[in-house]
């Protein structure tokens, strides 16, 4: 009686299995070496010290304002349109400088112009129906206060026919590099007092500063908790909160 013969196919087949099971096995193997030696690398990176977060902040007033009017008009011809922004940004300006101004702190911004085209369906049927122009009027000025007063008192400017969008001021201050060191080191001290206690809690004692990092300044609206991981700068308000953060590790003994 013949012996029977596996077809050649099959035999390729089975050989392709025990080797996709021997490849399993050999990553899995891997894996769990490559993982142990994280974990000990982990264990032995947190066994070197502390690490802890200390913060510092500030009250702070802005002493810069830059406040942006834009005047916005439309007209059947665009020369005519932009003589009207022209017109209206004349008086934008005179009123400004009668209620406290300087004239130097005012900066025009060029005029653009843009074609309001009709559409139908969706789709533009290439007749223009108007130009609409705009045009800027930036202030730039330490009295935060006046310009504070005047944003807020916008309705009696839109009375005198002056019609512009008010964008609300932006406020600055300008003494931040004065601010930064003195808060960077506060917060070195609350970081080492925050290490002491924790130390101390665990029966351990504070040893030497292995490394530092410093975090973003934060310029918030006051009692905000808001953080931004590049930094936040709030430029809606007059009085801000300054806060900085370093990361600290310290050994242990």
């Amino acid at each position: 009686m013949s012996q029977l013969h596996e077809s050649p196919i099959i035999t390729v087949e089975r050989r392709k299995a025990v080797t996709i099971i021997i490849s399993a096995v050999i990553v899995a193997l891997a894996l769990g070496v490559g993982l142990t030696k994280v974990g000990s690398g982990f264990a032995s990176r947190s066994s070197d010290g502390i690490t802890v977060t200390g913060s510092a902040k500030t009250s702070a007033t802005a002493d810069n304002a830059v406040w942006t009017l834009s005047v916005s008009l439309s007209s059947p011809a665009v020369s005519t349109a932009v003589k009207k922004v022209d017109a209206v940004v004349a008086a934008l300006s005179m009123y400004l400088t009668t209620v406290g101004i300087p004239a130097d702190a005012l900066t025009l911004g060029a005029v653009s112009t843009y074609a309001n085209e009709e559409y139908v369906n969706g789709n533009s049927t290439g007749r223009i129906l108007s130009y609409r122009a705009n045009r800027d009027v930036t202030v730039r000025t330490k009295n935060v206060s006046l310009v504070s007063k005047l944003s807020q008192g916008i309705g009696s400017l839109l009375e005198t026919g002056i019609n512009v969008n008010n964008y609300g001021p932006q406020y600055y201050i300008s003494n931040l590099p004065e601010l930064r060191p003195a808060l960077m080191s506060d917060a070195m001290k609350d970081a080492k007092v925050r290490a002491l206690a924790l130390t101390k809690a665990v029966g351990s004692d504070l040893g030497s500063l292995v490394n530092v990092k410093a975090g973003p300044i934060q310029i918030t609206t006051p009692d905000s908790t808001m953080t931004a991981d590049y930094g936040a700068y709030d430029t809606s308000t007059i009085e801000k909160t300054v806060t900085a953060t370093v990361s600290v590790t310290f050994k242990t003994n």
